[in-house]
């Protein structure tokens, strides 16, 4: 039975992965919205400018959806056919794989038409910076550096959280990436309100960065680049970055396209300075399609080893976990005068 559900769990993952490859996110009704604008009502009615009621909106917002997966894994623990079905369904909803692409795609586009009006309406699709003054190398830097973040936050760490935990792994992840969207920036709103949920946000992706990272510079070569350039740039380049996650995903990717990224970032209503990443100049439109080639090769090494896991490590893992729980019921059951 358990070789049955980690089957369903990975023919889940693959199958979910296809249907965001061949579809992408859904025009109407797509359930993360859904989802966002359920916890901008929760917000209000909890919200205090402190970090307890943060922590108690996060644990709500997320504990929800992750409670929901849980039963729905356990009410179908003997159904694998309907079990690999949710996982899909589950996996499709919270990738956003081929709509990062596309994006980048249409942005070089416009910047290759040299519509640069219509280049910055499109930056909000990626990022929330403030597109008014920008170039067309610092509208391909802010793509380029959005493409990196997001192919670990929409592409990678789903897939790993859904190959370690399933369908609430799934969910529980893309509840808290969407509340760090939310409410985890800089503001004075946020600013102790959202820190609980950036926090949860910043440790769950702790591994799925690294190991955008390090796929990212495995596959730079489909996309004519480097492997020693982005290893010895990542390596440099990491840990410079404000944010623990995406300076693993951006350095990687700089290294790998062989641009400098980095710089002064305007949001609306305040700037970042961020230190460069990378040896090389400024992006421009013909990196864009290098960077999507780049995250589709990644996402595809991530689906491999994601459906690979429950198969593999994920039964070891089981298999100690359960043997642990004997261990410490043994004693136990001797002491308890059966």
């Amino acid at each position: 039975m358990r070789q049955a559900t980690a089957m369903a769990n990975a023919a889940g993952l693959v199958a979910g992965y296809a249907l965001d490859s061949l579809l992408g996110d859904p025009r109407r009704w797509h359930p993360v919205a859904g989802f966002g604008r359920a916890a901008g009502a929760l917000e209000q009615r909890i919200y205090r400018p402190d970090r307890p009621a943060g922590a108690a909106f996060t644990a709500l917002a997320v504990g929800t959806p992750m409670l929901l997966g849980a039963a729905a894994a356990l009410a179908t623990r003997r159904r694998p056919v309907a079990r690999a079905v949710l996982v899909a369904a589950g996996t499709w909803t919270v990738l956003g794989g081929r709509t990062l692409r596309r994006e980048s795609t249409l942005m070089a586009r416009a910047l290759r038409d040299g519509d640069l009006p219509g280049a910055r309406r499109r930056l909000n699709h990626l990022c929330g910076r403030d597109p008014a003054a920008l170039d067309e190398p610092e509208l391909a830097r802010a793509t380029v550096e959005s493409v990196a973040e997001n192919t670990s936050d929409a592409v990678v760490a789903p897939l790993v959280w859904g190959a370690i935990a399933g369908l609430p792994g799934l969910l529980g992840y893309r509840a808290a990436n969407t509340l760090d969207a939310m409410v985890g920036h800089r503001s004075p709103r946020y600013a102790r309100f959202g820190t609980p949920a950036a926090r949860l946000d910043d440790l769950l992706n702790l591994v799925p960065a690294r190991l955008t990272g390090l796929l990212t510079i495995a596959v730079a070569p489909i996309a004519y680049g480097d492997r020693g350039s982005a290893w010895r740039v990542w390596r440099r380049d990491r840990n410079d970055h404000p944010s623990p996650n995406a300076g693993q995903c951006e350095a990687a990717m700089a290294g790998a396209l062989g641009v400098r990224l980095g710089g002064r970032n305007v949001y609306f209503g305040r700037s970042e300075t961020r230190p460069f990443l990378g040896d090389g100049p400024r992006p421009e439109a013909r990196h864009l399609k290098r960077a999507a080639r780049i995250s589709g090769a990644v996402g595809l090494a991530a689906l491999g080893l994601a459906a690979g896991y429950p198969l593999t490590v994920g039964r070891l893992v089981g298999a100690a976990g359960r043997a642990a729980l004997r261990g410490l019921g043994g004693p136990v059951r001797r002491g308890s005068g059966r």
